[in-house]
Order: structure tokens, then C-alpha cells, then sequence
């Protein structure tokens, strides 16, 4: 007997703009990844705060967020944004979606890519890319490659089936992004430490000063905005934005963490380590109350986790393609990784990278990464 399909017309794709579609939003994931022990459940709290209570982003980005519900259960959920700060593109004017979860149906997948692009359509855009979580300096690409090992800290998971059906709605693979695993007591390469050798005598590398903090913070935004501007897809983090992003690392970051290389005295590379909260959290499922709190803030202060991510470095782009500029990135790395293994880290995720940069690639892989997982970002012509 043939098998019915699912009729799309009785999917229901309604707004997450009441406490309950809200709800039914951020709780969602737990439902679709039931069983998946891979899965890591973000923190409620965290979740909530930046999908619905984003100042700092809803400064420049318009965010619309949708649940899809089939007989009053919810069975998907997604969001669209639309970013000013976006660069104009050959191809016209592109808008995002994310944070997309559903049931393993295609009407669903149907009924939240239609509302995300519809809505994107009506404000201009030409284009959907997307997963952008919910920009390009947050969790962004469809985890395609290890959907057996848990993410890292604001690194996505996914369920095997979604890169087919976003690719069943038309959506086309355009990025590949990459992640490289480390151990930290790797041996550097040779050469790599006779360079460093000749340039400490001009550069000086030294760890996050905590009673400057306002002026690294700066620095490392500066820095960040500068090197990044011609990688595809840059979006330049506002300084509210980086305010936000401090706050969380002066919260989670030991200073030591954070390394940056100065020539004399200017900030012109750094590197910044976070603890991976993901290998800490796994048992709260989400929630941090009423007593998560306080086992999150002993298992990081007391225990401390064993694996880290390397999620921020930049090197201005003016030593970018000179002698010095691979020196400088591995002279962040070496102080940060000796930092990690004073504090018992044994274990290094290292990026995203973008597959085609390959003198970012070089230098990782030198010093004994192997690639751990591929997330990869699809566009539609609208």
C-alpha cells in the first residue's frame, strides 16, 4: 500500500511573538534530537536572550522568528533576518535564515522555507543564505560531516537528514566551513619556532590585562574588524556587539586565554581560548535553575573541563601577507596552547575555517590538526 504523504496545508507556521510560541521555539530542539546523545541543549537563558532580547543586534538586524505546529504540536521552528551591516553583493541584496529545526517531513521544511523566504522577498532581499545563528560572527553553517561527537562551545549539531531537505527546497551548498581538532602539547614545527625566535625581538606577546580590559577589548575588536573585512561574508562586529561578547568572556575566560602580540606597544594580533561549556553542561538540559547555576560555576572554577575552542584570532591586515603574519598567528597560538596546558585542557577545537583559505589551513594543519567537522551554508535565489 502506498505510503500518504503529509498534506503541507495542515502545517500552521505562526510567529514566535507570545510566551508560548516563544516557548515552544527554544524548547523545540529537545524534542528532535531525543536520543541523540551527541546533542548538547543550549541554555535556555542564553537562547531566550539572544533570539528574542538582542538589542545590541536589533540595533542593524531586523529578526523575524517562526514556529511550525501540525495539530497543535510544534514540529518545526526557524528564524529570517535581514542585517544593514550585510555588504552589497554582485548578486543583489541577501537575506538570512537560521536556528532551523524540524521533524524529518518536507512539508515542514516546505512550510518554513516558503514564510522565511517570503518574508525576506517582501523587504528587498534577493537571496536566502543561511544557517546564520543569527549572524556570521555567531553559529552559522548546517553541521554535514561527525554528527557522532558532540559539538564545541557555539558550534551547531544537526540531524543527519537536513542538508537533504534544505537542498530538497532548492537551497545550494555555496560554503563549506571547517573545524580542526588539536592536542595542545603538539610539537611545532621547526621552522616555525626559529621565526618566532627572530620576531620576539620586536613583537612581544602577552596575555589579556584585566585592568586595561575596556582598552584590549577594543584592540581585539579593532583587530578583529580589520582582518576579516575581505573574507567572504564579513559582517563587521558594532562595538555593542563585542561589549556583549566581552562581558561573556570576562565571565568564562581565565586571562591567560586571551593572548595578543603588540609591536611596540599596538595591538596587531591576538587569540582568544574558550573553555568548551558544551563538555560541562550536558546534564541541565538547558536550565540553570534552580540549582544549574551552581554546578556550572564549580564544574568551571573547581573541576574545569578538559577541552577548549579556539573560536576568535585575527592578524592585521597589514602583516597578513608578509613574513611576519603567519609568525605572528603561530606566536598567538604557541602562548595560548601553553596557557590551555598549564590548565589541564587536553583536547583543541580550532576554528571555523573556510575550506579555501588555505594559508590559514597551512598553518593549522602544521601543527598536527586534523579536521573534525564540516558545516556548510546554502543560498537560494529568491
Amino acid at each position: 500500500m502506498p505510503q500518504t504523504q503529509p498534506d503541507p496545508a495542515s502545517i500552521s507556521v505562526i510567529a514566535a511573538d507570545t510566551a508560548g510560541t516563544r516557548r515552544d521555539f527554544l524548547h523545540l530542539p529537545e524534542r528532535i534530537y531525543a536520543g541523540d546523545s551527541a546533542w548538547v541543549a543550549p541554555l535556555i537563558i542564553e537562547q531566550k536572550q539572544r533570539v528574542f532580547k538582542n538589542a545590541p543586534l536589533f540595533a542593524h538586524c531586523e529578526v523575524a522568528a517562526w514556529v511550525a505546529y501540525r495539530d497543535g504540536a510544534p514540529v518545526g521552528r526557524i528564524t529570517a533576518q535581514l542585517d544593514e551591516l550585510q555588504p552589497a553583493e554582485a548578486e543583489g541584496k541577501v537575506g538570512y535564515f537560521g536556528m532551523i529545526e524540524a521533524v524529518d517531513d518536507g512539508a515542514v521544511f516546505t512550510a518554513l522555507i516558503d514564510t522565511a523566504q517570503d518574508w525576506l522577498k517582501a523587504r528587498g532581499a534577493s537571496h536566502m543564505r543561511g544557517p546564520y545563528n543569527l549572524t556570521i560572527n555567531e553559529e552559522i553553517g548546517l553541521l554535514v560531516e561527525n554528527f557522532e561527537t558532540p559539538p564545541f562551545i557555539m558550534m551547531g549539531h544537526a540531524k543527519p537528514y537536513y542538508d537533504t531537505r534544505l537542498a530538497d527546497q532548492g537551497l545550494v551548498g555555496i560554503k563549506d566551513l571547517l573545524t580542526y581538532m588539536v592536542r595542545p602539547d603538539f610539537t611545532a614545527p621547526a621552522v616555525m619556532t626559529k621565526l618566532a625566535e627572530r620576531a620576539s625581538r620586536k613583537v612581544t606577546i602577552r596575555p589579556f590585562n584585566r585592568k586595561s580590559k575596556a582598552a584590549d577589548f577594543e584592540a581585539m575588536r579593532d583587530i578583529f574588524n580589520d582582518a576579516w573585512a575581505d573574507n567572504w561574508g564579513f559582517v563587521p562586529f558594532t562595538p555593542e556587539e563585542f561589549e556583549e561578547t566581552a562581558k561573556l568572556l570576562t565571565l568564562l575566560l581565565p586571562d591567560d586565554f586571551i593572548q595578543m602580540a603588540e609591536i611596540d606597544g599596538r595591538p596587531v594580533a591576538f587569540i582568544t581560548a574558550f573553555p568548551n561549556l558544551n563538555e560541562l553542561v550536558g546534564d541541565l538540559r538547558g536550565r540553570l535553575l534552580p540549582f544549574g547555576w551552581a554546578k556550572l560555576i564549580w564544574r568551571l572554577k573547581v573541576k574545569g573541563p578538559r577541552s577548549a575552542r579556539v573560536a576568535l584570532m585575527g592578524v592585521r591586515k597589514e602583516h597578513q601577507y608578509s613574513r611576519l603574519g603567519p609568525t605572528l598567528a603561530f606566536m598567538v597560538i604557541d602562548a595560548v596552547r601553553k596557557a590551555m596546558i598549564r590548565r589541564g585542557i587536553e583536547t583543541v577545537e580550532m576554528g571555523w575555517i573556510l575550506e579555501d583559505n588555505d594559508g590559514m589551513r597551512h598553518i593549522i594543519e602544521a601543527i598536527g590538526s586534523t579536521i573534525h567537522k564540516r558545516y556548510r551554508v546554502y543560498q537560494k535565489r529568491l
